[in-house]
């Protein structure tokens, strides 16, 4: 390895033995390659290259039968390398490994440009591609023009060249010079097996600590697609997950699922235009939210045990009547199919199919929030209630599952995404660090077609410039350079364990203290929420209180008892439509197992007190 001065590093131009992670395919060699002058370390904006026994690995942009589509607008190399075939294999984790052994080592330098197609596996791109979404494009989104400053950075690979243009602080000048994080190891996650992630500020200079990711990078401006270092593995995490069934699938990095919703909310739904979405009858409160100040309505589909009912979905969009409605015929849905919060009800395939095909039959867009996605459980074995809730079929006794062993059966036990049924390219998947890892990192990503994403990448760069580059690299050393693949499945695996014993934990209470007559649920098969229907219709004053007053006289009452259970009729979509039933949210997320047992009592004893049951 040269030595390189603390400050100082070389950035070879040319392409030289290119291979296949761009486009997914290898490349024939070149002949030369040049060394430019020397610059300040990091200071220079490239295209990510990998590095093998000394020699510069460019990745390629173009091909007789494909051409780049350039979503991040700077440009690619004047003269590209020809492109040949790579040998198809099935994507494993093993076989990431072996083509990250093939490949080389990653070099990215600050604010390099990459996309999805550097990281997918060839067999990604023989399928068809997505269907164009201009039609259902905002006017906003459609205005939005690729960022002048990071357009210029295509220049940066002409040898030689002085940069004075981009405002990218010398990383001299940056007060953090290493970080160091201890995390628990693969597989069980616990006792004295830790392994030690370091990042110090020339890492890549000095080929330290993985010679892949620094704080010198991390720490300074970014593409708004995120870094190629993470968004490597992300890339690698959707294919391998999802395999999505198109061709021209991207990823980019966000700053969570929130603000991804927002941006989307933007791009597909104009207040001017009349836009509305529709989502399940009781949905994530924030992003009825997020929604409410955009001017856009959004409309309830009724639900069952097992989420959205496609059934009257189909009905609502056949029988709309834009002036009855105030708003035109929905074209996004948004929906959360894994342990949906608030309700806790998890879709299953033939539902997602169901759904996916109302979806093309009307030519809505599909907003696929998934933060449980990999927190599915096994089915809940015990007693089930004797007053069990509508649709009780779904309530019915399953023989257990065995747990996986391996990562392989734990992909393959998983329900099918609706990405990865997705042969239109009309399902934005968001994914998040959130509920999996730690919520503060604020980091997740989307996949969709390469126009949605480019349409979402020029909207982040006047708005959040992309997700924290803190939060990116302690991601990445945690999922990437410390797990791995393999890993981190390991950890969805141990995780999933941890919440299902907390699961069975709340419902053993629920068994032993709630009255039974008036109060059902269906077990969660993912995710944080347990959802506890009350059957107002047995409360004494049901004649003369709405749903909503016998509600908040429960809601008081339970915090007068020492407990909070949120409303159900917070989550509504329609907060002016009647609620259809009472309903209150709870979740065993984070309270100890005692404290659920002593809150589902408490609880109990105030719906025991409202409908005037006598206690147990």
């Amino acid at each position: 390895m040269i030595n390189i001065p603390r400050l100082t590093f070389y950035r070879q131009i040319h392409v030289q033995n290119t291979i296949g992670i761009k486009r997914g395919i290898s490349c024939n060699r070149m002949a030369t390659s040049t060394l430019s002058s020397v610059s300040h370390v990091h200071q220079t904006q490239t295209q990510p290259h990998i590095l093998t026994n000394g020699s510069t690995r460019s990745f390629s942009a173009s091909s007789p039968s494909q051409q780049p589509s350039n979503v991040g607008n700077v440009g690619f190399a004047e003269q590209d390398t020809i492109i040949g075939k790579q040998a198809h294999e099935p994507l494993t984790v093993d076989g990431i490994k072996a083509r990250r052994a093939k490949a080389g080592k990653l070099i990215a330098p600050t604010a390099s440009y990459s996309d999805s197609d550097m990281f997918k596996s060839p067999q990604a791109f023989d399928k068809p591609k997505a269907k164009r979404w201009d039609h259902l494009l905002t006017e906003e989104s459609r205005a939005r023009k690729p960022c002048a400053l990071k357009q210029a950075a295509k220049h940066l690979k002409k040898p030689g060249l002085i940069s004075l243009g981009g405002g990218l602080p010398s990383a001299s000048n940056f007060p953090i010079d290493h970080l160091s994080m201890h995390v628990p190891a693969p597989p069980s996650f616990e006792g004295g097996d830790a392994a030690t992630a370091e990042a110090g500020k020339y890492d890549v200079a000095k080929d330290e600590n993985g010679g892949v990711y620094d704080l010198a990078i991390a720490l300074n401006y970014g593409q708004s697609i995120g870094s190629a270092q993470l968004l490597r593995w992300v890339t690698e995490h959707a294919e391998l997950a999802h395999a999505p069934p198109y061709a021209d699938w991207r990823c980019a990095l966000t700053i969570g699922s929130t603000g991804a919703l927002e941006q989307a909310f933007r791009m597909f739904c104009d207040k001017g235009r009349g836009d509305a979405v529709l989502t399940e009858e009781y949905s994530f409160s924030t992003a009825l939210e997020t929604a409410a100040p955009l001017g856009i309505k959004v409309f309830g589909v009724k639900m069952d045990g097992q989420g959205l009912l496609p059934e009257s979905m189909d009905e609502i969009l056949e029988g709309w009547d834009e002036e009855a409605r105030g708003a035109r015929k929905p074209a996004v849905l948004y929906t959360v199919p894994s342990g949906q919060n608030p309700t806790g009800a998890t879709q299953s395939a033939e539902r997602r199919r169901e759904v996916y095909d109302v979806c093309r039959k009307h030519d809505v867009y599909i907003i696929e929030d998934e933060p449980y996605y990999f927190l599915q459980m096994q089915p809940y074995t015990s007693h089930p209630p004797s007053n069990p809730p509508p649709h009780s079929d779904e309530r019915a006794e399953v023989k257990p599952i065995p747990h996986p062993e391996t990562v392989e059966q734990f992909l393959k036990q998983l329900i099918p995404s609706l990405l990865s049924m997705d042969v239109d390219g009309r399902v934005m998947r968001m994914d998040s660090f959130s509920k999996v890892v730690v919520p503060g990192s604020r980091t997740g990503w989307i996949t969709a077609s390469e126009q949605i994403v480019e349409r979402y990448i020029r909207h982040a760069e006047c708005c959040s410039q992309g997700p924290s580059g803190i939060s990116q690299i302690l991601m990445y050393k945690l999922v990437d350079e410390t797990w791995g693949h393999e890993g981190y499945l390991r950890w969805l695996m141990h995780l999933r364990l941890e919440y299902t014993r907390r699961r069975n934990t709340i419902l053993a209470a629920c068994e032993e203290y709630l009255p039974r007559e008036v109060v059902s649920w269906v077990p969660p098969a993912a995710g944080m929420f347990l959802w506890l229907r009350v059957d107002h219709t047995q409360h004494p004053q049901a004649s003369t209180k709405s749903i909503l007053e016998i509600e908040e006289d429960i809601f008081n009452s339970c915090i007068d008892k020492g407990v909070l259970a949120i409303r159900g009729s917070w989550f509504r979509a329609e907060q002016d439509v009647p609620p259809s039933g009472l309903f209150f949210r709870t979740t065993f997320a984070a309270a100890s197992e005692d404290d659920m047992a002593r809150a589902i009592e408490r609880f109990g004893a105030a719906v025991r007190e409202s409908f005037r049951l006598a206690s147990d």
